[in-house]
Formats: structure tokens, C-alpha cells, sequence
């Protein structure tokens, strides 16, 4: 595998930096809610961990599309590296919400519409990477991936809109009105935005690594089949 880009090391500090910053905002320069106290601040990672893991799928359905036009298996490697990458960062806001949720709800867990829709998307893509393993030819295997992927994919807009279309006890962060409205200060506004602005940028980083290590990967396996051939 060839050396890091030299842009790619910056990234990878500043990634370390800025998260340790949002974390220093989420604990000392947001405000302490009145009603949840301390736990709320679990809030500002969970809402940047589930952003960023629902435009990763999105962004694996829009390389899906690209893969079906054009054929070429890197876009397969990258649809691939999206998906992994979100899946990891959905299921960290699942846990962030459950632990937000105990003190907040009195329970871990419960079957209202944001957390069912979101359970399900998190487990169609772990199924994506089940199904990925059973397919041995890397072309079936990406045509598989890149169906699979777009069809996945209508589920993200569902997730995203379920607390805004149907009866539930989950706070509506952007957009919405009435009782269901998270009320937010100036600095709470802020300091979420910024989490998300950092956790994107981490997204990235661990994309452009994924990425890398999917085409080497790639290319050890094209070795192994001309061997075989």
C-alpha cells in the first residue's frame, strides 16, 4: 500500500483535535439543561453520530447509482467503505440514545417510531454485509451490492421523517414545531453544530483510509484469482 497523503496525516490530527474540542464544548461551554441535567449532553454526539451515519448511506446509494452506469469496481470499493463506516457511527448514536433515554424516559429501549425505523435500518445493512460474503465473483457481487444499496437507502428518508409523521416521544432536533420541539440556547445550537461539522470531517478521514485499504484489498484478491486461473 503506498504512504499516506501527506493531506490525508493533517486530517488525521486535526480529526483527534477537534473531536477532543466538541467534547470539551459538549461538557463545559454548553449550558446544563434544567429538566435532564448532565445526561443531555450525551445529546450533542448523538445527534452528530446519527447525521453523519444516515449521509453515509445516502452517499452509498448515490455511488451505487454510479457503479450501475459506469461498471468500474472501484465504485464498489467506496460504496462498500460508506456503508461500513456509517453502520459503525449509527449504531454509536443508537447506543448514545439509549443511555440519553434511561434517565430521560425511565427505559433503555422502547418501540416508538425513531427507534424502530432506526433498529431496522442498522440491521438491512449488516444484512448488506452478510449477504456481500456469500457472493464469490466481485462483478455479481458488486451488481448485488449496488440494488442492495439503493434499495436500503429509501429507508434512510423514512427514519429521518418518522418523528415528524407519526405519534412519538422523540424530540425533533431540526425543523417541527409544537409540544415534540427541543428548545436550544444560542451555545446548545452551537455546540451541536459543531459536533456535527467535527464528526463529519472524522467521517471523511475514515472514508479516505477505508477507501484506501479497499483497493488494496482488491487488488491482493485479483492477484489470488489469476493465480488460481
Amino acid at each position: 500500500m503506498s504512504p499516506q497523503p501527506r493531506v490525508l496525516k493533517i486530517m488525521n490530527v486535526l480529526s483527534a483535535v477537534l473531536v477532543l474540542a466538541a467534547f470539551l464544548m459538549a461538557m463545559f461551554y454548553a449550558p446544563l439543561e434544567k429538566v435532564m441535567g448532565e445526561v443531555q449532553r450525551v445529546f450533542y454526539f448523538h445527534v452528530a453520530t446519527a447525521w453523519v451515519g444516515m449521509l453515509g448511506f445516502i452517499a452509498a446509494a448515490v455511488v451505487a447509482l454510479i457503479y450501475l452506469r459506469t461498471q468500474d469496481l472501484k465504485w464498489d470499493v467506496i460504496g462498500l467503505a460508506a456503508v461500513e463506516i456509517s453502520l459503525v457511527f449509527f449504531l454509536i448514536a443508537i447506543v448514545l440514545g439509549s443511555i440519553w433515554a434511561r434517565p430521560a424516559w425511565g427505559t433503555w429501549w422502547t418501540w416508538e417510531p425513531r427507534l424502530t425505523t432506526a433498529a431496522i435500518l442498522e440491521m438491512i445493512y449488516l444484512a448488506y454485509l452478510l449477504l456481500r460474503q456469500g457472493i464469490e465473483d466481485p462483478d455479481r457481487r458488486a451488481r448485488f451490492g449496488a440494488v442492495y444499496t439503493l434499495l436500503g437507502g429509501l429507508s434512510v428518508p423514512l427514519t429521518f421523517v418518522s418523528i415528524r409523521i407519526f405519534r412519538t416521544i422523540h424530540p425533533v432536533v431540526i425543523g417541527g414545531g409544537g409540544s415534540e420541539k427541543m428548545s436550544m440556547t444560542g451555545s446548545m445550537v452551537a455546540t451541536m453544530l459543531f459536533s456535527i461539522a467535527v464528526f463529519s470531517l472524522v467521517f471523511v478521514t475514515l472514508f479516505w483510509h477505508r477507501i484506501r485499504l479497499g483497493l488494496f484489498a482488491d487488488k491482493v484478491e485479483a492477484l489470488k484469482l489469476k493465480v488460481t486461473q
